[in-house]
């Protein structure tokens, strides 16, 4: 069932990033034109920016489910099939740490307990705890950079969960695996 379900995440990752791909080209389109006949719409560059982040992470995340992550081999090449297996498993388990590590990183981050606590009164928030995460809006769009920023979120809860079902042999990585 892990599996399954990492299955399903990984492709609406890859879903939403592709869309973001396509966002990105044709927000750079539209940078080209508007800048050409002298009316640049600053927020343009600013959007493909984020665009670019969220993709990037997205893709990031279904990597580890489709095991398409960069990797160095030359090491693991050499080693005998079971001690390869053991250290596809101990590369598995590190990923799943920090994957982990990254969760409770943004729960720090964005400190849901202490919003709570202070009634969602962001000022209150900021003055109790000194984290302005809710505050800082971006540049150009205007938009609170938490929104940006959660893009953490979503990468953190994917590389788990694909870093476990892995870990556990669910991964679509290890159904491929030939050896």
């Amino acid at each position: 069932m892990i599996g399954r379900i990492s299955a399903g995440w990984a492709r609406v990752e890859l879903t939403l990033a592709a869309f973001l791909a396509v966002s990105i080209t044709v927000l750079i389109l539209l940078n080209v034109v508007t800048r050409s006949i002298g009316a640049a719409l600053f927020w343009v560059d600013e959007l493909a920016i984020y665009a670019m982040a969220w993709m990037a992470f997205l893709g990031a995340s279904a990597a580890l489910h489709f095991g398409h992550a960069v990797a160095v081999t030359i090491l693991t090449d050499t080693l005998p099939s079971m001690v390869r297996k053991i250290a596809a498993k101990l590369v598995d388990l590190i990923v799943l740490i920090f994957a982990l590590a990254m969760l409770w990183f943004c729960w720090r981050w964005y400190a849901p307990l202490a919003l709570i606590q202070n009634g969602f009164d962001v000022e209150a928030f900021q003055g109790a705890t000194f984290n302005f995460v809710y505050a800082e809006p971006t540049t150009t769009l205007g938009v609170p950079k938490y929104w940006i920023w959660s893009v953490m979120w979503v990468f953190s809860l994917g590389a788990t969960l694909h870093s476990f079902a892995n870990l556990i042999g669910q991964g679509t990585e290890q159904q491929d695996d030939p050896s």
